[in-house]
């Protein structure tokens, strides 16, 4: 079930998310307006779509419009709830410190077979409070739409028409290309994808508190890693985006 249209209101008495599908994509569209125009070249003017999967997912794909081939992504149903809850958490830890520490090693345990368990104690009145909600609303932005940037990244940058014909298998089961990437490919889509979110509105505080979530885990679910290689640092990659950001506000290239 999507979160923000139904997702965070299986209880009666559970408000719901403002953000959900429709967010992602009013997202998307600010994310490829931001691009320079040769970059919009080979990405799609509506450049996210929604998969119906439970399992966490942000997926590459292409598609052929008048004569042209042009990239999105799929975000999966999975995939909107994770953020939902992340966002969630991280806003709840600034009342009640430990919360997101906890939530995280319980996210750890989820295969992503099923539906996303929901927050503990989700229905705490407080928990949906004007600031909390404020603060879950800003995570969920930065998390997501530096998340989608990267991965238009990996389309512009040539890495999608590399690796395509690796993702998915005659059975069809997919690879994330995050498996499949050189360490330096992967750091030239993200920081690409940074500074596009940057000029697309977005912060660095949300997708590093999600990143920073993933390298706590003790043991990574296999879905993770369609938001963070293996064997990616998140330390030095905190360092390159604070110096994307401090760069931008200054108004270099």
């Amino acid at each position: 079930m999507l979160a923000g249209v139904g997702r965070a209101a299986d209880a009666a008495e559970t408000p719901k998310y403002k953000t959900g599908y429709k967010s992602i994509r009013m997202l998307g569209l600010d994310l490829y307006k931001a691009l320079k125009p040769k970059m919009r070249e080979v990405i799609g003017t509506e450049p996210v779509s929604v998969e119906t999967d439970v399992s966490p997912g942000l997926k590459l794909a292409d598609f052929t419009d008048e004569g042209k081939t042009v990239g999105f992504v799929f975000v999966t149903v999975g995939m909107i709830d994770l953020m939902n809850n992340v966002a969630h958490a991280k806003a709840i830890d600034k009342i009640e410190k430990g919360y997101f520490e906890k939530y995280v090693l319980s996210l750890a345990q989820e295969s992503g077979a099923m539906e996303l368990k929901e927050l503990p104690n989700v229905a705490n009145p407080k928990y949906w409070s004007e600031g909390v909600l404020n603060e879950q609303l800003s995570n969920f932005n930065q998390m997501v739409g530096t998340a989608v940037s990267i991965k238009l990244a990996h389309h512009i940058l040539g890495h999608y028409k590399k690796y395509a014909a690796k993702l998915e298998d005659a059975q069809g089961k997919r690879t994330p290309i995050n498996n499949l990437l050189a360490p330096d490919e992967w750091d030239a889509a993200m920081k690409m994808g940074v500074r596009n979110a940057l000029e697309a509105g977005l912060g660095i505080e949300g997708i590093t508190a999600f990143w920073e979530a993933i390298d706590k885990m003790p043991k990574r679910p296999d879905w993770t890693a369609y938001f963070l290689p293996a064997t990616a640092k998140v330390k030095p990659m905190r360092k390159d985006m604070e110096k994307i950001e401090k760069k931008f506000f200054a108004g270099e290239e």
